[in-house]
């Protein structure tokens, strides 16, 4: 692995905190944005090479010989960029998305269209086993993205399997954490932790967290040592089938009070632009959202240019 300079370290905290920007949005996922960013199947390794063997290494040879068997300055890097992101845009983008949820939901959305097509080009020859497989990451998202919230125990032990969850969805490109913790029925709970700076249940979860990322790591890392065209395949069906839940426009059909004691939706359905003005009076700001949406495409395909005159 060459070595990087430091303007490349501050590129990496950039795209740590594009990451932990998307993870706070349930329906987008952190790794999405790695994807997007070129550092995925980096970032997997690395986590990957938390093992014991590396950990054997800082009484055999010394703490820099670990350092470097787990690509620490990348780690830190990454992780300093999403925990930054994390803490300063909680409350921010619960904002938006609370005021302006057609904007961001447009935003997203052409971001993540983008970017499943740029990720499925990686693949330069298709096959049936290629096709079954995208074709399987779109219905596995689309069930999982449209089942409904459950309502659950805030015990230690469940707060602990939640971090556990969700951030190995944080790695999925497709799969949000974010959307797996709604899901869960903790969401609100640990948004309102992260803003409320609650240390215990923060502890928890990211106890949960890491055991649960390094675990999946290893195994997303062995599919795509393995299986490496097919697990593309699948993590690019995962991005398209998560767009049925960021479809900017939506039926409520269920809300529940949240911790604040205000009223969110729980289960919406899709619609069109003209029906979502007639059921909710809103307007459904079409002109607005295709650029927003436009936006996120011409992100991708910027980020896209980028990468192939220079690699970060």
């Amino acid at each position: 692995m060459s070595k990087r300079k430091p303007k490349n370290y501050i590129l990496l905290i950039l795209k740590g905190m594009g990451m932990g920007g998307a993870d706070v949005v349930p329906g987008v996922s952190g790794g999405t944005i790695a994807f997007i960013t070129e550092i995925y199947e980096e970032l997997v390794n690395s986590l990957k090479s938390i093992n014991p063997d590396a950990i054997k290494k800082i009484f055999a040879e010394g703490i820099a010989s670990f350092w470097k068997a787990i690509n620490g300055n990348f780690l830190i890097a990454v992780f300093a960029g999403i925990l930054i992101s994390v803490f300063s845009l909680a409350q921010l983008l619960e904002t938006w998305l609370e005021e302006e949820p057609i904007f961001v939901w447009s935003f997203f959305f052409g971001l993540i269209l983008a970017s499943a097509f740029y990720v499925a080009r990686k693949i330069t020859v298709w096959n049936w086993k290629k096709i079954l497989a995208l074709i399987l990451g779109i219905v596995a998202a689309y069930l999982i993205t449209n089942l409904t919230p459950a309502r659950t125990t805030e015990a230690y032990w469940f707060i602990f399997l939640s971090g556990a969850l969700a951030i190995c969805a944080m790695i999925l490109p497709g799969i949000s954490g974010a959307f797996i913790l709604l899901l869960l029925g903790k969401y609100q709970f640990v948004l309102g932790a992260i803003n409320d700076l609650n240390l215990v249940i923060l502890g928890i979860f990211a106890i949960g967290a890491f055991i649960g990322l390094i675990s999946f790591a290893n195994l997303l890392s062995w599919l795509l040592r393995k299986f490496h065209d097919i697990t593309i395949a699948t993590l690019a069906g995962f991005m398209i089938g998560s767009l049925f839940k960021i479809w900017p426009w939506k039926e409520t059909v269920e809300t529940f009070v949240d911790r604040h004691g205000e009223t969110q939706p729980l289960v919406q359905n899709n619609v069109l632009p003209s029906y979502f003005e007639t059921v909710t009076g809103n307007d459904p700001q079409l002109m607005f959202a295709i650029l927003f949406a436009l936006a996120g495409i011409i992100i991708i395909l910027s980020m896209e240019a980028l990468a192939k005159t220079k690699k970060i």
